[in-house]
């Protein structure tokens, strides 16, 4: 029902700060996906004022549960996110706030919805100036929208690096203004800081990759009446990384399995002097549920590997040769290869052993730094079986150009997964993971002390124990992303990749709740 001044706006049903208003909706849309949304809602009944009405709404619903009593001020933009925010100025007045409304431009230029719900304000209309976020408790942002397609400039900026200053509680509309809703990042040196963003129907790229996230701040997206049918017509490819996406394909032991049933996982080592590595990852495998784990070592750092290990076994190798021969064992149906292992000549004939042996593969670290003279040497070993897992410098040496300041990571891996023809992990604290068929999901829940030495290389781990299980390619580089992220969130700050294994029975206890 449309909200007016004289009726307070319906409450929320969900505590304030809970995650998505929305079930499931794990599904993320670009800017245009959900213009199509819109025009779909509309094809199917529901006016665009509607639309207009239930969005602004929600966000003063969202405001008064967590700001009862607070003065509001709402700063509204020329085009629809100017609308949403005069319907939620009247709600808000309607519950009982001093709200004033500050709008950039004249209401005379506002056109149709917007149009119409700012004139059924009966408050006045101040133009947008500095003194608009003076003598108030909380600013409501609904200036611009995701759709900006040019950095803020003039008055607009001076008004935002205000804002920032005072450090006063911002809700914003749809996207804080000044941020790529695309890009997920400001596109100029100016982008507001909000408090909390509220967003309709299902989240974009701004809200879920760096630094648009943290801008952000909490984001909620509330359901405001766009049919769920319209998803199907989109078909998105593209979503919030979590048990909802892979949960029904985890592996989980049976009772009446054993363990050469769940795989055997092998992680290749690096020399003497670089051994930890293979071993961080080799104790991931093992704890994320492989059935066996041996670590493949040159003979020079077999005495090493062989004192720090138990339950995972130790094969000695020498050179390309010694590896295909350990290889050779068709059981050992998972391999990872990279870290520790030295860049050169080497390391690119050990990949090459490990591709020809028909195993699942994670090429990480050095295996990746090794063909970076010849990225589609790399490209021609590859298949659907294979999962790399570069940070962002390693990603630039093998797939240089393909992120620029005119493309976004999501964008940017999507188009490195087909040029490679295999599973992309494009590492960061808002990781990437896509497949050849443009797939694509971002991580949300690493926290920053995950980034510390040696924790990608538990992250091979992880993907390499979940493939030994023969899950599927895609999904296990996902689940391994995110229980890598649930560990590091278990055991908090002070994280050293040593600890991050022993935290992945309690992430997959979590999980398993959940099934």
């Amino acid at each position: 029902m449309a909200c007016k001044e004289d009726q307070a706006p319906r409450r929320p049903t969900r505590e304030c700060g809970a995650d998505d208003a929305v079930p499931g909706a794990g599904e993320i849309l670009s800017t245009e996906q959900m213009y199509a949304a819109d025009a779909s809602a509309v094809n199917a009944g529901v006016s665009g004022l509607a639309l207009m009405e239930a969005a602004g709404s929600a966000v003063a619903d969202y405001v008064h549960s967590g700001w009862p009593n607070a003065r509001v001020a709402v700063l509204c933009g020329p085009g629809n996110n100017g609308g949403d925010g005069f319907v939620t100025a009247r709600c808000l007045r309607g519950s009982g706030h001093q709200v004033k409304v500050a709008l950039l431009g004249t209401p005379e230029a506002l056109r149709d919805d917007a149009r119409y719900v700012a004139q059924l304000w009966r408050g006045a209309i101040a133009p947008l100036t500095l003194s608009a976020i003076d003598d108030v408790d909380v600013v409501v942002d609904a200036l611009f929208g995701a759709g900006l397609s040019r950095p803020l400039d003039g008055f607009c900026t001076q008004l935002v690096r205000e804002l920032n200053r005072k450090n006063l509680p911002v809700i914003a509309v749809d996207v804080p203004s000044g941020l790529s809703g695309d890009l997920g990042r400001p596109l100029g040196s100016d982008c507001i800081k909000a408090t909390r963003t509220v967003t309709f129907f299902r989240k974009k790229p701004a809200h879920v990759l760096m630094p648009g996230r943290i801008l952000c701040g909490h984001t909620q997206v509330v359901d405001i009446g766009i049919p769920q049918d319209a998803l199907q017509k989109l078909a998105p490819k593209l979503w919030e990384n979590g048990p909802q996406l892979w949960l029904d394909q985890l592996p989980w032991p049976q009772p009446l399995g054993h363990k050469y049933g769940r795989g055997h996982s092998v992680v290749v080592s690096g020399p003497a002097h670089a051994t930890g590595a293979a071993r961080l990852a080799a104790r991931a495998a093992l704890r994320v549920g492989s059935g066996l784990v041996s670590v493949a070592s040159p003979t020079d750092a077999v005495p090493i590997n062989a004192a720090a290990l138990t339950a995972i076994m130790v094969k000695p190798f020498q050179g390309a040769a010694g590896l295909e021969r350990v290889l050779s064992d068709s059981r050992l149906n998972a391999v990872a290869i990279g870290p520790g292992c030295g860049v050169g000549k080497d390391t690119r004939a050990l990949v090459e052993v490990v591709r020809r042996s028909g195993a699942a593969s994670v090429l990480d670290a050095d295996a990746l730094t090794s063909f970076a003279a010849a990225p589609n040497t790399l490209f021609d070993l590859l298949d659907d079986r294979v999962v790399l897992t570069p940070h962002e410098g390693e990603f630039a040496r093998i797939f240089p150009g393909a992120l620029d300041d005119a493309t976004n990571r999501i964008e940017a891996t999507r188009t490195a997964a087909r040029a490679a023809g295999c599973i992309v992990i494009l590492k960061g604290p808002d990781s990437v993971i896509a497949a050849p068929d443009g797939r694509a999901a971002v991580n949300t829940n690493a926290p920053p002390w995950l980034a510390t030495a040696g924790s990608g290389d538990v992250l091979s781990g992880l993907v390499v124990g979940l493939l030994a299980q023969k899950m599927d390619t895609f999904a296990a580089a996902c689940c391994a992303v995110w229980l890598h992220g649930q560990a590091a969130q278990i055991f908090g700050v002070g994280l050293i990749a040593e600890d991050l294994p022993e935290q992945i029975p309690t992430a997959l206890r979590i999980l398993q709740g959940s099934a």
